[in-house]
């Protein structure tokens, strides 16, 4: 007992610490949790899950992967498949089928497994689960379409390559008691659980859907409430059938977010949050719960079939799912490659081996090495390569970080041409069609729709853009936009203009929901919208080895005000009323300038001691 405090804490350093380190290095993070809990378990000897936690491991796996699914299956909109919805319907029902097959024979020609064995591994084979695809299609930001596809069939498959293994498993199990028994007999039964199961997690949803909006659930209790009620799903529906609950968490989260409840976008970072800590904790669990006899197994049939895997059994089950289908070619390529094991497949391939070996077949215990050996070698393949598949095949998104401007005015107008014509992806979005004339006119990307609205999140794809600068010109609609995505986004990757410098009500709006304020000089609205109308401008300066960032403050007018600075790498840094970025050769600046005197107004300013701090002409009646 006293080790498992010691455990727990030693799991969540590795998880979260692999998770840092692949976000400072770009490397996958999965990558580097398997490697963190087998350095950690088999190889050191630090950490031994099954000692600490012992009958309790499974079922504290099993309640986590549910958590997992339940997650994913809220990222789900059905208004998505609107384009990826044929592919997905296809390796949902064809891809199970044609990759249980092609699994199942690779197992038996190529590994050597007995039938048995072979065809439930093969059942296993058909998820890739959402614990290892949504990584890494977060790091290699892919286009939408083969994102989507990929995502779908994840999630979806998942709860499906369990049931495959169910149904496998229950045949040979009632072979072995009644020799002539047939697939009749099972078949329709596990169909039949895994429906029930699925109703039982979408009337979970309405209940769910019903009572949060009527106040029925207070805001602190919602989150306990919606997990206690996954995990009451899934115990119940494993009840009426092994590995249904993963059926019914699946089609509760699906149902949820499709519902529109809107009560459940405040515990969405909570959710992510969570599914963090689990995909972590779970990685690091399972890879250190290896043992050295489990690989004593291997040869090189085993070899062989891992590539088969690869290069065979999963590109020809893609490439017969989406025969004649309208996705490209290119995309169906990517789709054909990506296809990396999990968590899932660990799992149930370590719950069942035990149960073939009581059944009497001996190749049962391959199943857990060869089943780590499998997501090994599928995350290492995929995670490494999926930057340079997804460029050769032209499926890329954009590489550099996007700016997503809220508000359409002269200033956001010039501000974007002025990013646009440094290779930085801007959009211009605005809910009045009468505002957006201008950036019509001028060719600016923009989409007229209002940015708080949830139909924006499926209309507009919102992955190119890692900064968010709201610049209505209403204060508080700003600083709602900003709290609204800071957790989407990020807190410091959201900004705003600031209180206007001759506001009578200053820091009415308190810091916590605000955007960071943009310029030094926190510039308001109004402010930024009488030196536009006076004819400031942008004005960029190149920053060298000999020409730094003093050299270029002495080159600017005595009242500008620099915003932003552009890495080489298309970064974005802002100058704020808070901090200031560090400015290092070959960075651009970006500053808001007042317009350029002529000498002669120079020499008259002087004379009548007049500056004029703002650089603006004086007004005349």
């Amino acid at each position: 007992m006293e080790s498992q405090p010691l455990t727990i804490a030693l799991i969540g350093a590795l998880g979260i610490g692999a998770q840092w380190i692949a976000w400072r290095t770009g490397w996958p993070a999965i990558v580097l949790m398997l490697f963190a809990g087998f350095m950690a378990g088999p190889v050191t000897g630090l950490l031994d899950p099954n000692a600490a936690f012992g009958d309790l491991l499974e079922p504290m796996i099993g309640i986590g992967v549910a958590l997992i699914l339940f997650e994913g299956g809220l990222s789900l909109d059905l208004r998505e498949l609107r384009h990826s919805g044929e592919a997905v319907w296809r390796l949902a029902t064809i891809g199970v089928l044609v990759g249980w097959a092609l699994g199942s024979a690779a197992g038996f020609y190529i590994a050597g497994l007995v039938w048995p064995v072979a065809i439930l591994f093969g059942g296993i084979l058909v998820v890739t689960g959402p614990t290892v695809v949504l990584p890494l299609l977060r790091q290699s930001k892919v286009q939408t379409r083969p994102g989507s596809i990929l995502k779908w069939e994840a999630i979806v498959n998942d709860p499906t390559g369990a049931l495959c293994a169910v149904i496998a498993y229950e045949y040979f199990r009632k072979l072995a008691d009644s020799p002539g028994a047939s697939l009749v007999e099972v078949v329709p039964p596990l169909i039949i659980a895994a429906i029930v199961a699925g109703l039982i997690g979408y009337v979970a949803a309405r209940m769910i859907a019903f009572l949060f909006p009527r106040g029925a659930v207070p805001e602190y209790l919602k989150v306990p409430v919606l997990f206690t009620v996954v995990i009451a799903v899934f115990v119940v529906s494993n009840k009426i059938e092994h590995e249904a609950g993963l059926v019914a968490v699946t089609v509760m989260g699906i149902t949820l977010a499709n519902l529109g409840v809107s009560s459940l976008r405040s515990i969405h970072p909570f959710k992510e949050n969570i599914a963090v800590l689990l995909v972590s904790g779970i990685f690091i669990i399972l890879s250190a719960s290896l043992e050295f006899s489990d690989m004593q197994y291997f040869n090189w049939r085993f070899g062989f079939f891992l590539l088969a895997l690869l290069f065979l059994v999963r590109p020809l089950t893609v490439l017969i799912s989406l025969l004649g289908s309208s996705v490209p070619w290119n995309e169906r390529l990517f789709v054909a490659w990506i296809a990396p094991r999990g968590i899932v497949l660990v799992a149930i391939s370590g719950l069942f081996a035990l149960r073939l070996t009581d059944l009497g077949y001996s190749d049962g215990n391959v199943l857990i090495g060869l089943s780590f050996a499998v997501v090994f070698v599928t995350i290492v393949a995929h995670g490494f390569t999926v930057d340079l598949v997804a460029k050769l095949l032209k499926v890329k998104g954009s590489t550099r970080p996007g700016l997503l401007i809220v508000g359409s005015t002269p200033w956001t107008m010039a501000l974007a041409k002025e990013m646009i014509a440094l290779k930085t992806p801007v959009m211009i979005v605005d809910s009045s069609w009468q505002r957006l004339g201008s950036a019509r006119r001028e060719g600016l990307p923009f989409y007229h729709g209002e940015i708080l609205n949830e139909a924006t999140e499926h209309n507009l794809d919102l992955t190119p853009f890692q900064v968010l600068v709201a610049a209505s010109d209403n204060e508080a609609y700003n600083a709602l936009v900003c709290n609204e995505f800071a957790h989407e986004i990020g807190r410091d990757s959201v900004y705003q203009l600031g209180e206007d410098v001759d506001s009578d009500d200053r820091h009415a709006l308190p810091d916590s929901i605000r955007g960071r304020a943009l310029f030094e000089s926190g510039f308001g609205v109004s402010d930024v919208n009488e030196r536009q109308a006076q004819g400031w401008t942008f004005r960029k300066t190149k920053l060298s080895e000999e020409f730094d960032f003093e050299d270029a403050k002495e080159r600017l007018p005595e009242s500008s005000n620099m915003l932003l600075l552009l890495r080489a790498s298309g970064r974005l840094r802002f100058f704020t009323h808070a901090a200031r970025p560090e400015p290092r050769a070959g960075d651009t600046i970006i500053s808001f300038i007042p317009p350029v005197m002529n000498t002669a107004e120079q020499a008259e300013a002087k004379r009548s001691g007049n500056s004029n701090p703002d650089g603006a002409k004086p007004q005349t009646a």
